[in-house]
């Protein structure tokens, strides 16, 4: 078939590559110059599927609510909010119930531990090489901190992941460099886990598509589709629509306003990260993999020759307007954890991206219930510990096969 996949970020470059290994015909159209330049480019980088889990929580509705006032917050609020992120709220506070978190988190992470299982055969049949490093370590600096996190690890015991509870003098065996100074509990180890550089991994992987014969369009700006052939896709500039057998739509925030043409209203909005990157200073005061401050919800991570530290969740507001206080936020937790780990004289990326979130948690993947147009989209702050098998789950759907994965609760018809 001749496919059209819209986003060149990590789904759906990851996308294209599934779709062109099943012999089909695919043309990416992105309206940046080049792939993984938004919500792919700079995210924290950790792969642990363990702790991919919904934003609409039990409880956290008043945890937001005692964070807007925090110095150091984890989330705050980008006001004024629009009449669809009002909106959205509201979706989300319905769904921070018990039994809907189960069974998202469930899914979520069913989805991630694939994901992970289908990006370790990517990389080995190709034989890529990008920034990695294995090992995840949640940081936990009070008994508060930790009692909160015991409902987490019964979930894990439960989905069969495997983790250590460990005390402070066993965490820096693992992290030698975590600072004496910064007291702390303890910690929680994922052995398992890892931590990866997206944007290398993407831009990796595009070069493979070019090979078995994918079209990538950079500056192309998808202006629209036809609710009367849904599987044409209008170009910016050009006259006449392009025709497809199918269109994915993998344009992250950009594929609400493209599928409200067509009918189909997806509950989606922005909620921005943050992120530092700066050379390392010296490896033996950095990270040796990932580490997450839980009381922060922030991420440091080793990246190559860069530390990065990523975090924050800010719903309203812009890409463009960066925040200063939760800038600070994430050099306060480096300096905290490993204060000699980064090089800030030169070299030092602050950045800030809109992750596509949906309010119950998980993402779109599949049929819309438009003939021939496809979904793969909505995956939050998940997007890269999760791509890769929803790649491979949607690719197997567009090419009439059975999925490994069970899809159940993944699909448009959970929106209702």
């Amino acid at each position: 078939m001749r496919i059209a996949v819209i986003g060149a970020g990590v789904i759906g470059t990851t996308s294209a590559y599934e779709l062109a290994r099943d012999g089909h015909e695919v043309t990416v159209f992105e309206r940046r110059a080049a792939a993984a330049e938004e919500s792919s480019f700079a995210n924290a980088g950790v792969m642990a599927p363990g702790y991919v889990t919904p934003w609409a929580a039990p409880g956290m509705p008043a945890k937001v609510a005692r964070h807007l006032f925090s110095r150091h917050a984890p989330v705050k609020l980008g006001l004024p909010l629009s009449m669809g992120e009002i909106a959205w709220i509201w979706r989300w506070l319905r769904a921070c119930n018990l039994q809907t978190y189960k069974t998202n988190r469930e899914r979520m992470q069913r989805l991630a531990l694939y994901s992970r299982e289908r990006l370790h055969q990517i990389t080995d049949e190709l034989k890529l090489e990008y920034d990695h490093s294995s090992g995840y370590m949640v940081l936990l600096r009070s008994e508060k901190d930790s009692r909160l996190a015991q409902s987490g690890l019964q979930l894990l015991r439960d989905s069969g992941v495997a983790f250590r509870e460990m005390s402070p003098a066993e965490a820096r065996t693992v992290e030698p460099a975590l600072n004496p100074d910064t007291p702390f509990f303890g910690a929680i180890h994922l052995a398992q886990d890892e931590v990866a550089n997206c944007r290398q991994f993407t831009l990796l992987l595009k070069n493979e598509g070019l090979r078995l014969g994918i079209q990538f369009q950079f500056n192309t700006l998808v202006q629209g589709l036809n609710p009367a052939s849904p599987n044409h896709v209008q170009i910016e500039g050009e006259a006449v629509a392009r025709a497809f057998d199918a269109v994915l739509v993998c344009a992250g925030l950009g594929s609400a306003p493209l599928l409200r043409a067509l009918g189909l209203k997806i509950p989606m909005v922005a909620v921005h990260g943050y992120s530092v990157s700066a050379p390392m200073r010296e490896p033996l005061n950095a990270p040796r993999s990932a580490i997450m401050d839980e009381r922060y919800k922030v991420a440091i991570s080793r990246l190559g020759q860069r530390v990065r530290v990523a975090g924050g969740a800010e719903l309203g507001g812009s890409v463009e307007n960066k925040r200063a206080s939760s800038i600070r936020t994430l050099y306060k937790v480096l300096h905290d954890w490993f204060p000699g780990a980064a090089q800030f004289s030169s070299g030092v990326q602050e950045w800030k991206g809109a992750r596509p979130m949906l309010p119950d948690g998980p993402p779109i993947l599949g049929a819309s219930g438009i003939p021939g147009v496809w979904l793969n989209l909505g995956h939050g702050s998940s997007g890269w510990a999760m791509s890769c098998g929803s790649a491979r789950a949607v690719a197997d759907l567009i090419s009439q096969r059975t999925p490994a994965l069970d899809l159940q609760g993944l699909g448009v018809e959970r929106l209702g």
